[in-house]
């Protein structure tokens, strides 16, 4: 199958101030506040973004529309995210850039082995590093024509989107969570709060992933976890 866009001339040139101008990026990340973050990086950089919070999601997602970029998130609810880096590797037409994202920087090579064409490590709120990195893996007649200054500036996600995180991770350690439930909040967790800047938050989603990790009751640290998360979500005043 032919892999040329026949509607790529038509898509509207980069500029200095808005070096992805006519891209759309899809973002498949089940964290509301973590999805914020990229929703900010591509609105500065000029780019259009969608969402999707799970593999199944994505995939009805990509049956309809045809992004330009696809960042996935590798710990999703309904799966590992390299298995949907390896079809649309595969796939023709394939997307301009294909990119793994975590907070787990030792799956970066898992990712590029899958087929991605580059990783992006958690907590990304850095628009210039963004920004180099997206363009690094387009092609030149997408990169802005001239100099162009970087954006040192971060973005700040909304943190009603982080209450939103919390309220789901709840839901799931509600009931006597399994151990794939506890597996993700663990792994849900320690990427929100890297990027919340909650220290406390992250040092018990850690303990709780080291006794997982060691196939070891882990009762107490989810007991502490879960206070945590309720205490986070009493605290309203700060929002």
């Amino acid at each position: 199958m032919d892999s040329i866009d026949p509607f790529t001339a038509q898509l509207p040139q980069p500029t200095a101030a808005r070096p992805l101008l006519g891209l759309t990026v899809l973002v498949i990340e089940d964290s509301r506040y973590a999805c914020d973050a990229m929703r900010l990086l591509c609105l500065r950089s000029g780019a259009r973004i969608r969402r999707a919070d799970c593999l199944r999601s994505a995939r009805r997602h990509l049956q309809v529309y045809r992004p330009s970029i696809v960042v996935i998130d590798l710990g999703l609810p309904d799966g590992n995210g390299t298995d949907l880096i390896a079809e649309l590797a595969a796939s023709q037409p394939r997307v301009q850039a294909l990119l793994a994202m975590s907070g787990d920087t030792f799956l970066e090579g898992e990712a590029m082995a899958a087929g991605a064409d580059g990783f992006l490590a958690k907590p990304l709120v850095s628009i210039a590093d963004f920004q180099e990195k997206i363009l690094s893996l387009l092609p030149e007649e997408r990169h802005p024509q001239g100099p162009r200054i970087l954006d040192n500036a971060v973005v700040i996600p909304d943190r009603i989107a982080l209450q939103d995180d919390m309220a789901h991770i709840a839901e799931v350690l509600e009931d006597p969570p399994d151990d794939h439930a506890l597996d993700y909040a663990a792994q849900f967790l320690t990427g929100v709060a890297r990027l919340a800047e909650d220290k406390p938050l992250e040092d018990a989603a850690h303990a709780l992933a080291a006794k997982r990790a060691l196939g070891e009751a882990a009762a107490s640290e989810t007991a502490i976890l879960a206070g945590l998360i309720q205490h986070r979500l009493s605290d309203k005043v700060a929002i």
